[in-house]
């Protein structure tokens, strides 16, 4: 089993650095703007082009690791990481900072479809939550180490937001190295008729006696996406993906120290709040590893609506009477029901309520969706808050909202908690 979660480790590495890469531009972004002289529009873009990245990573990545295995792509996503890290340190222009920008946010868009993906196929079925869940941890540990750099680089001068952004380059050479270590999906090789090879994975991870998923496995092909007898998956993992972004967890947290900007906070103070962000997000996504696999998926989004709904409520409010001193406290109330429900399922669901046959394709699917509402919240939330009076409110209003409109999307939800990957399979059939 420690073979297992070592593995597993490695391959959440790539969540480290998709968390990284996404909450870095926060601690940049005001300079990034004074610095080429944005207006709202073009600031908001430049912001989201990593975002932008992300949908073409997601929608990219099924095939190659069809083609090439999980593993390969994995690796080459290790790279593209470090060459977007050294080029956005580098960048001479507005036009190569976004290069390297794209390149950053579609190796996040790859790792999202991937990593999961590769987990979910090694873990066995009573650990997969947990197990999957590690890339969640590790996307939240990205975001905080992100925050804490961006603080402790704040004060290095006009370049601070070369050192940000180009200290992800020590994280994506450690990924690169260490993928050399791990094995083949063996749910892959069998997607690929190397039943030999896939054995001796399954043995070498003490599941050569689980011959009913293997079984079952062997008898699936690739096949298309889009039939009827998928629809319901579909629909599942790209709603969940929606409402995912609709809660603005990402504005929230790209655009955190500009909030606290906005609520009255000194520089200084505003580059240090997101830290305590970050470390309730890493905290409560602790928590919801660890109970993911005894309560379920359905409980912890149920119970984290409810959360999400206060603490969006109550910083709408303080931000349109003005009263900001709890601001804090809100957020970090709504971050950490964010962690321990949408946080901590929304990899895992997607990673595995899809056949082996699909797989990818469905978790590139989902992983898109998930990519292009970050996108467009990201994008428009600079617009909204400094161009319309009362933005602030009007916004984390919207998120409220929609996080009520979530709460009943999943009441219709499937539980997987306990269930092989066949399983589920099985029963999705079943309730036609």
């Amino acid at each position: 089993m420690s073979k297992i979660w070592k593995y597993v480790f490695i391959a959440s590495l790539g969540g480290f650095l998709f968390g990284f890469e996404t909450a870095v531009i926060s601690g940049a972004e005001k300079i990034i703007q004074q610095l080429w002289d944005l207006n709202s529009f073009w600031h908001g873009f430049t912001v989201s082009i990593s975002l932008i990245g992300t949908i073409f990573g997601a929608i990219g990545a099924a095939k190659p690791a069809q083609r090439y295995g999980r593993k390969r792509v994995l690796q080459a996503v290790a790279v593209m990481y470090l060459l977007s890290a050294i080029g956005c340190g580098l960048s001479f222009n507005w036009y190569m900072f976004l290069f390297f920008r794209l390149l950053g946010g579609i190796s996040v868009g790859v790792s999202s479809v991937v990593g999961p993906l590769y987990i979910a196929e090694i873990a066995p079925a009573k650990l997969r939550g947990r197990m999957t869940g590690m890339f969640q941890i590790m996307i939240v540990s990205g975001i905080f180490i992100a925050y804490l750099t961006n603080f402790l680089f704040a004060g290095f001068g006009e370049h601070a937001w070369r050192y940000m952004l180009g200290i992800m380059a020590i994280p994506s050479i450690a990924f690169l190295v260490l993928l050399g270590t791990i094995p083949f999906s063996p749910r892959w090789l069998l997607l690929q008729d190397r039943q030999e090879e896939a054995d001796v994975v399954f043995a070498s991870l003490g599941q050569q006696n689980d011959t009913r998923d293997v079984g079952e496995t062997k008898l699936n092909i690739e096949e298309p996406l889009f039939q009827a007898k998928y629809r319901k998956p579909i629909i599942f993992a790209v709603l969940l993906a929606v409402f995912n972004q609709f809660t603005g967890i990402n504005a929230i947290l790209y655009y955190a120290p500009r909030i606290f900007e906005m609520a009255g906070f000194s520089t200084e103070m505003a580059f240090l709040q997101p830290i305590f962000i970050g470390g309730t997000n890493l905290l409560f996504t602790l928590i919801g590893m660890s109970i993911i696999d005894i309560y379920g998926r359905k409980k912890l989004l149920l119970s984290g609506a409810v959360g999400m709904f206060i603490f969006l409520l109550l910083a709408a409010f303080g931000l349109k009477s003005g009263d900001t001193s709890f601001l804090l406290y809100y957020i970090m109330g709504f971050i950490a029901s964010f962690a321990l429900s949408q946080g901590a399922v929304i990899w895992v669901f997607i990673s595995e309520i899809f056949p082996n046959a699909v797989r990818a394709q469905g978790t590139s699917l989902g992983s898109t969706t998930h990519w292009v509402m970050a996108a467009i919240i990201s994008w428009v939330f600079p617009i909204v808050v400094e161009n319309i009076t009362g933005g602030g409110f009007y916004i984390f209003l919207f998120y409220a909202i929609m996080v009520v409109l979530s709460f009943f999307f999943i009441l219709g939800m499937p539980e997987t908690k306990g269930k092989s990957l066949e399983q589920i399979q099985e029963e999705l059939k079943g309730k036609g």
